[in-house]
């Protein structure tokens, strides 16, 4: 699957009908005197900009990484959707303002039978394209797509609340267009507002998916050499771009060489089996042969068992040459008090060996594992 050729693909499909669609609805808005069809015809060509704005951006997305930006150009697709986002806005607010001026100086609509036809043939076209569009989105991991399809559906919302207040106004002669307007503007402006959001989650990027971390760890795991998995970080340069970087823990005895052949082996398998690019690997090593650094492991699990902030103890070694003593500790972000409840942890070690100096790490809650 040629994921640039499915988005673009999309877009123009999303294009055409949306300036179908929009041609239609002016013109009937026109003759009808109906804010609320007016409207709707603006909201088409709004979704059919932001189509074009996709396959822009999508366009723009894939070229080629060069000297200034060797990581590629993929953070366009998170930035494009957030043009979107800025344009439902807009719709959103430009809708609300002309359903408040119709609230204040009412105008009576004249709705024809071929009117509500094409209305509703919109609502069904507006449902689909918006179904089809987003799920398109999420199979190809796009942002974009995946805001046009919501703002579609929201737009079959609009055109559904068009024909209830034609079917209300047919029927009792109540016109509640302007109203009806002034609700849905406002949940096109909550969608606007929530679709900027998550842009801006991208953009400064987010923690990583529990299942995407879940499947490097058992790939990394799944190597006899490896006797933990920890730290992964994951960057992200694009919906189809990410570089990571991970610490494994292994035994003492293996050599620079063995090393060696088995960071390869293991970014080679995670590449092939998660499409992530490791960039680094590194090392932990695991003593065994000292009954020293095991009681010292031992009394610091005893100090941290009680402590549910505390979600992870790695990385930890002892040099009884050098009188050292280093570890990691993964602490809940939930917790307010993470660095006193760290500083009392090292306090507590260091008392319990005080010839030793304490090297711990306050590691960060990023992954799932």
């Amino acid at each position: 699957m040629n994921r640039e050729k499915v988005i673009v693909r999309t877009g123009v499909i999303g294009i055409l009908a949306n300036a179908f669609l929009a041609g239609f609805k002016a013109v009937i808005g026109f003759v009808s005197g109906s804010i609320a069809i007016t409207l709707d015809a603006v909201n088409n060509l709004s979704d059919a900009l932001s189509s074009v704005i996709t396959i822009i951006s999508t366009k723009l997305a894939n070229r080629r990484p060069d000297k200034k930006h060797p990581y590629g150009h993929g953070r366009i697709e998170y930035l494009s959707a957030m043009i979107i986002a800025v344009i439902v806005l807009y719709a959103g607010i430009t809708s609300l303002v002309e359903s408040i001026k119709k609230i204040i100086t009412p105008e009576t609509p004249d709705y024809t039978p071929v009117a509500l036809i094409i209305i509703g043939v919109a609502v069904v076209v507006k449902i689909v394209l918006g179904l089809y569009v987003r799920a398109t989105g999420e199979k190809v991991n796009s942002d974009s797509l995946v805001a046009s399809g919501k703002d579609a559906l929201l737009d079959s919302v609009i055109s559904a609340s068009t024909l209830l207040a034609a079917a209300i106004f047919l029927i009792w002669g109540v016109s509640l267009e302007a109203w009806l307007g002034a609700m849905i503007s406002l949940v096109i402006i909550k969608a606007g507002i929530d679709m900027l959001r998550e842009g801006v989650s991208s953009i400064l990027g987010e923690r990583v998916e529990s299942e995407v971390s879940r499947q490097i760890r058992e790939t990394v795991r799944s190597f006899p050499e490896v006797l933990g998995v920890y730290d992964l970080i994951l960057h992200n340069y694009g919906p189809e771009y990410m570089l990571g970087s991970v610490h494994i823990e292994v035994d003492e005895s293996l050599n620079a060489r063995q090393l060696d052949k088995l960071e390869r082996n293991i970014a080679e398998k995670v590449y092939a089996e998660t499409g992530v690019a490791m960039t680094g690997i590194g090392v932990y090593a695991r003593v065994t042969d000292s009954a020293f650094s095991e009681q010292v492991f031992a009394d610091l699990r005893d100090i941290i068992k009680d402590n549910p902030a505390v979600l992870q103890l790695h990385g930890f070694t002892v040099d009884e040459e050098e009188k050292q003593i280093r570890f990691d500790l993964v602490m809940d972000y939930n917790e307010k008090n993470r660095e006193a409840i760290f500083q009392n942890i090292v306090v507590k070690i260091s008392e319990k060996y005080p010839t030793y100096k304490i090297y711990p790490v306050l590691d960060a809650d990023i992954t799932d594992f």
